[in-house]
């Protein structure tokens, strides 16, 4: 039976909410760009029930106008803390238009899936917003729109080089990353008394300063200190832009990084460097606040898309040292696998088996990737002396632990629960690591661990695949596939082969229609000619596969081929690279997708 949850389970959203809590001000309140879906896959909410743990008095404000008489940022009042901001699970821009800059029709994160419920540049508006009305209040930034916007980045948008985002938002303190240790520190400090301004020693965060406030040798995490190009070199020499993006990658990439400081104007950005990783009970914790797990009551009668798609999901792990130059996975959550508890996965799938709308399905099992989880170094040592952004490229390194017994237990677990018909691994997998062969000279289980990833591919296949198996080989072309650091084609070949040999041994035993292995594919990438989608399209010609899932490179901040975009050179070879950047390059591109279409 479903629990009865009444308005004061969420978090209040209006005045009259927080007066049915017998409130008389708010601690901390947060303008959040998507709707306020009370859920762990939603950043809004698991930032606003931490800090409710925290004993303060959290509300939200999903979507505000930010036309006419701003009366959504001035309906709260002045909290007593700070104001917190987030673009919401996407960037803004990214939200908004398509590869060719062409405006989306519709924003899985708004009600109804409508278009137009937040603004361009989210972060920055919102907070110029709240500095105009309350400028005595400290705003606190965060999120992926946030975090990936800490230093000087390219906007594909405006085709320009944009500073941090802290110097356009004019807000006091970004938080980059998964944000619980910081914002745990920040409450502490807080409620001893200490002024935003003053919380300059707080890891995983980016402050301003003036330029001559310190001297470049101090640095109070014993670190490493590296000195940027300033963001006006920068705008005058792109080989400096690069320069910048492989410290800025390789640091966000290490178990010990840096502190990265950069100039701008007569001002410097200061990015602290990031925590330890949450531990398992760290990470367990942050999926049992009392989440309600539904949207807002304030929707009701409305769809939320985004929730729809994950409502039956269950996440098990955050990270992925895939590496992929595309990806902004690593840069946000980082590379390191942070894994949730057995104990805590089950919790999760008993709580929505007791939902009255759940039917026994479970529509994703996985995480940024499904396969990644409780994978590490073997010796963490080596880990600690490593700045690679990948794991698996060019091949899945000799530390790396690729054992997928504890995954295949968590699926057996899972589908043993009485009410559970059937789980899906809806997230993406990665095939290399099923097609990897642990050295039995290297590691003493080496026999035991090759067979569960054949055991583990076959488990999939025959027991978690609801039609379609997605997978991301992402190009053909050995030089293309390199530039995107994914495994050689010929390795999805392998993988094709053995799931068309599993599938037919499945239709031997089991009723149903014949499952697809569906491949993603990316066209316009850095490094990508003509001839190299020709090329793709002869093979998945021989393949036999009509290309559905595709996509043109959209430019990100913070990602290698973002970089490779803009410099029009490798950040790590400084070497020049093709990109198709007009309008008619990428449409000729994308067209050799579809040969098996007339026009």
């Amino acid at each position: 039976m479903a629990k009865e949850y009444r308005l004061t389970d969420w978090l209040p959203t209006t005045k009259k909410e927080v007066e049915w809590r017998g409130w008389n001000e708010l601690d901390v309140i947060l303008f959040s760009g998507d709707a306020y879906v009370d859920h762990p896959s939603f950043g809004a909410a698991v930032i606003s029930r931490l800090l409710e743990a925290q004993g303060l008095k959290v509300a939200i404000v999903p979507q505000p106008d930010w036309r006419g008489d701003y009366r959504d940022f001035k309906k709260m009042g002045r909290p007593r803390m700070f104001f917190a901001v987030s673009a919401g699970c996407m960037d803004s821009m990214v939200n908004h238009y398509t590869a060719n800059k062409r405006q989306r029709s519709d924003d899985a994160y708004t009600p109804d899936g409508r278009a137009g419920g937040r603004p361009d540049y989210t972060t920055i508006t919102y907070c110029n917003i709240l500095k105009n009305l309350y400028p005595d209040v400290p705003i606190l930034i965060g999120g992926i729109e946030a975090s990936l916007r800490r230093l000087t980045h390219y906007d594909y948008w405006s085709d320009k080089l944009m500073p941090g985002i802290l110097v356009d938002s004019h807000a006091d303190l970004l938080v980059y990353g998964m944000g619980e240790k910081p914002l745990t520190e920040i409450c502490n400090y807080l409620k001893q008394g200490v002024a935003f301004q003053d919380m300059t020693n707080i890891r995983q965060t980016v402050y301003l300063r003036a330029s001559s406030d310190h001297p470049v040798e101090t640095d109070i995490f014993e670190n490493d200190v590296i000195m940027l190009h300033s963001h006006e070199d920068c705008l005058k020499d792109k080989l400096k832009q690069a320069e910048n993006f492989r410290h800025i990658e390789e640091e966000s990439n290490k178990m010990k990084a840096g502190t990265l400081i950069q100039s701008v104007g007569n001002m410097e950005l200061v990015v602290n460097p990031p925590y330890p990783l949450l531990s398992t009970e760290e990470l367990d914790r942050s999926f049992e606040y009392p989440y309600t797990r539904l949207p807002h009551p304030k929707y009701k009668g409305k769809t939320i898309p985004a929730y729809e798609m994950i409502k039956f999901s269950v996440n098990i792990h955050r990270g992925c040292f895939g590496g992929c130059a595309f990806c902004t996975i690593s840069a946000h959550q980082g590379k390191f696998i942070v894994n949730r508890s057995k104990e805590s996965i089950l919790k999760e799938v008993k709580t929505l088996m007791e939902r009255d709308d759940f039917k026994g399905y479970l529509s994703d099992v996985g995480g940024p990737s499904a396969n990644m989880y409780m994978m590490h170094g073997r010796d963490l040592k080596i880990c600690e002396h490593c700045k690679k952004p990948s794991c698996v490229h060019p091949g899945i390194c000799s530390n790396l632990n690729t054992d997928l017994r504890p995954l295949l237990d968590i699926y057996r677990s899972i589908d043993a629960l009485s009410g559970i018909k059937k789980s899906f691994i809806g997230s993406g997998i990665r095939y290399d690591l099923l097609l990897h062969k642990t050295d039995p000279k290297m590691v003493k289980e080496a026999a035991e661990i090759n067979r569960a990833a054949e055991e583990y591919t076959k488990e999939v296949i025959f027991h978690h695949v609801s039609g379609r198996l997605k997978v991301a080989p992402e190009h053909t072309n050995a030089e293309v596939l390199h530039l995107m650091r994914k495994p050689d084609f010929e390795q999805f070949k392998a993988f094709n082969r053995i799931f068309e040999e599993i599938e037919n041994q499945r239709l031997q035993t089991e009723k149903g229609g014949r499952q697809q292995l569906i491949p993603y594919f990316i066209s316009s990438h850095p490094g990508c000619t003509d001839k190299h989608m020709a090329e793709l399209a002869d093979e998945t010609r021989r393949l036999n596969f009509r290309l559905e899932q595709v996509q043109d490179f959209t430019p990100t901040p913070m990602t290698l081929a973002t970089e490779i975009y803009y410099t029009g050179v490798h950040p790590y070879t400084m070497k020049p690279v093709y990109t198709a950047k007009t309008k008619q390059e990428k449409l000729r591109q994308r067209d050799q997708f579809f040969w098996y279409k007339k026009q």
